[in-house]
């Protein structure tokens, strides 16, 4: 019988347990987290961190040195706290953008609306406009008035007139 090959045969699927995170909040945190690293108060906690890190490091406290030089605990922390910033950074400004995707579709939305409405009264003044051309205007109807009190007047001095030749 043939020795078996372990790695020639497909092996069974190991499954990672599933842990569930609620997207919204963790996204919330990412959120503060990124904004907190954008503030001039972060900068200023890691700037005293790193001189009091470098300070206790080289003087030693009690004659303990927990990182000396080239301080590699230091740059491991450094290296974890970037591997995570950036990730939560990066999560933050796609969430942020979901955000600018929405209300520009809103907005856009708003928009055609807004152009719809316009077009329609556009259309119903024009309609006006050219209704109105078949509609008496107070000018006109006092002009024709007044044309016909004369030519009334004219007909009452003939009748008058005619009445007096018997």
């Amino acid at each position: 019988m043939p020795e078996r090959n372990p790695l020639s045969e497909p092996g069974e699927r190991r499954r990672l347990p599933r842990i569930a995170v609620d997207t919204e909040t963790f996204g919330r945190f990412a959120e503060g987290v990124a904004n907190f690293m954008g503030t001039a108060k972060f900068l200023v906690y890691m700037t005293v961190f790193v001189i009091l890190w470098v300070t206790f490091n080289l003087v030693g406290i009690f004659g303990f040195k927990w990182d000396e030089y080239p301080f590699i605990l230091l740059n491991l922390f450094f290296s974890t706290q970037a591997s995570y910033s950036a990730p939560l950074i990066l999560l933050a400004q796609n969430r942020q953008e979901m955000r600018d995707k929405l209300s520009f579709d809103e907005d856009r939305r708003i928009a055609a609306q807004s152009r719809a409405d316009m077009d329609f009264l556009a259309r119903e003044i024009a309609a006006i406009r050219m209704h109105l051309g078949d509609l008496a205007t107070r000018d006109f109807v006092r002009g024709e008035l007044r044309t016909e009190l004369r030519e009334l007047g004219d007909r009452l001095e003939q009748v008058a007139g005619d009445e007096e030749k018997p």
